[in-house]
């Protein structure tokens, strides 16, 4: 039997099994769930997380727990739980070091040079690598 036979045939039961199987009843009502006002941190909240309960009460269970101030607790081994957005600025002090070191690296005479250099044609750079090339072509 090829493998697309067989699995023609199972898929074609599965089907047959699905329409035998008895629908859920429509009328059937879920459990008596309690207000989500009432939730403690003991509360059993299992009965929140079945599929027959609507979305929206899910998350206010969920939200009522997670609220709690025991999930609240920092264990301290979170590196990034600084504020960085908070920046305290440059001090004057560090301020008048960068200048010192940015003077001293780079001098106000190199610096002038830097941006009026330009950058030669690659013929050019070639003929200066090779003298001897213009010799060859004279001879």
């Amino acid at each position: 039997m090829s493998f697309l036979t067989r699995w023609s045939r199972l898929k074609h039961k599965a089907v047959e099994e699905k329409k035998t199987e008895p629908a859920k009843a429509p009328d059937q009502q879920p459990a008596e769930l309690p207000p989500v006002d009432s939730l403690t941190f003991e509360s059993d909240f299992a009965a929140f997380l079945k599929a027959d309960v609507e979305e929206s009460v899910k998350r206010a269970a969920l939200k009522k727990l997670l609220h709690d101030p025991r999930f609240n607790v920092m264990d301290g081994l979170d590196t990034y739980i600084d504020d960085y957005t908070k920046n305290e600025g440059i001090s004057e002090e560090m301020l008048n070091t960068l200048e010192h070191a940015r003077s001293t690296l780079f001098p106000p005479d190199q610096q002038k040079e830097e941006p009026t250099q330009v950058a030669k044609n690659p013929a050019e750079e070639n003929r200066e690598a090779e003298p001897d090339a213009d010799r060859r072509q004279d001879a």
